[in-house]
């Protein structure tokens, strides 16, 4: 099985998408949000079956760990009420994709964060995605004001209440910012880059993994800068004798392969240990033209892992084996929802 474990639903039905125009407009006009707008199972279907499903059958992949669209969670907008109607209005829509295609998708969430909000907010909606719908993990925005970053870094205890949450249902999360608002910022050209890097190096500088010696992180789009910078941060935690840093950082931090030339890909994979990745695609999200100097799509992901000089084992790793592993509970779910 090959299991692409970052994918966002970024094909979602337009009246979804209209509703979140119409909640924000509401809150800033002090009113209450609208109902949500009615969506058939035959709505979602069309939006998966053009779209995901066959990209998986045409590249072909198995499953995809599905969430909301990333630069859709907006969590610097609104307030604290706002981002929780929001998530869970795109967590239902999540669980609804994976019943419709079981075989196919399983479910990750996002959160309701707000920026100075504490996230002791967000556990509420972590118990019913993961208790009620079957998810196997979490997005984690460790800057929800969308480029300002307001928040305490993510070693810092304010951040905790979540880290608990995560190893009492044995979860992993992706490290993974959403849409910037500050002009500074393109969001998916330096914002996402900046937020995968920052929080890998707020993690290391951090005592959340002693504190949480099982604790799991995804640093997501290949990790960054931080595989290219490795040296640095190797020299980074030696001079402040925070110990050697594979063993600092490679029990609890792995990095997808959302990286869109096989250079890149390369380097993943010459740096990083065959452990620590997971493939991801995150196809029909941030990249999805074709690449003129090879004819297929930048996010065809798979095509660069198969050209890798890695053993059949080390790939069965990256492409399954490793997802299994990171998201503990995705075995057991991918056998129920097979039943279903």
């Amino acid at each position: 099985m090959i299991i692409d474990c970052h994918g966002h639903y970024t094909t979602s039905p337009r009246q979804h998408e209209a509703w979140r125009t119409q909640q924000i407009e509401a809150n800033a006009a002090g009113r209450a949000a609208p109902p949500r707008p009615a969506i058939t199972d035959d709505e979602i279907r069309e939006t998966i079956e053009g779209g995901q499903l066959k990209l998986q059958r045409e590249r072909g992949t198995d499953l995809t760990i599905f969430s909301p669209r990333a630069a859709g969670m907006g969590h610097h907008l609104g307030d604290a009420s706002t981002s929780e109607g929001w998530a869970a209005a795109c967590n239902e829509l999540i669980h609804r994709v994976c019943l419709l295609f079981p075989k196919n998708f399983i479910g990750v969430g996002m959160l309701p964060q707000s920026a100075r909000v504490s996230p002791k907010n967000c556990l509420g909606e972590i118990d019913r995605c993961v208790g009620e719908y079957g998810f196997v993990g979490i997005n984690l925005n460790p800057d929800p004001s969308g480029g300002h970053w307001q928040d305490p870094p993510l070693g810092d205890r304010y951040w905790y209440p979540i880290y608990e949450k995560m190893v009492e249902y044995d979860i992993p999360a992706m490290v993974h910012v959403s849409a910037a608002c500050n002009p500074a910022f393109h969001t998916t050209g330096s914002h996402y880059l900046s937020g995968d890097t920052t929080g890998f190096n707020q993690l290391m500088t951090s005592s959340v993994f002693k504190d949480f010696p099982a604790i799991r992180f995804i640093i997501p789009h290949g990790g960054g800068a931080v595989p290219y910078h490795w040296g640095r941060y190797r020299g980074l935690a030696q001079d402040a004798k925070l110990g050697v840093l594979s063993e600092l950082m490679l029990n609890n931090v792995f990095f997808d392969t959302c990286v869109y030339h096989l250079p890149g890909q390369e380097l993943l994979a010459k740096v990083i240990p065959a452990d620590n990745i997971l493939f991801a695609s995150e196809m029909i999200g941030a990249v999805r033209g074709v690449d003129p100097e090879t004819g297929h799509h930048y996010d065809d992901t798979k095509r660069y892992i198969d050209q890798l000089p890695l053993s059949a084992a080390d790939k069965a790793k990256i492409f399954e084996g490793n997802a299994r592993r990171v998201y503990a509970r995705l075995s057991a779910q991918i056998e129920r929802q097979a039943k279903a």
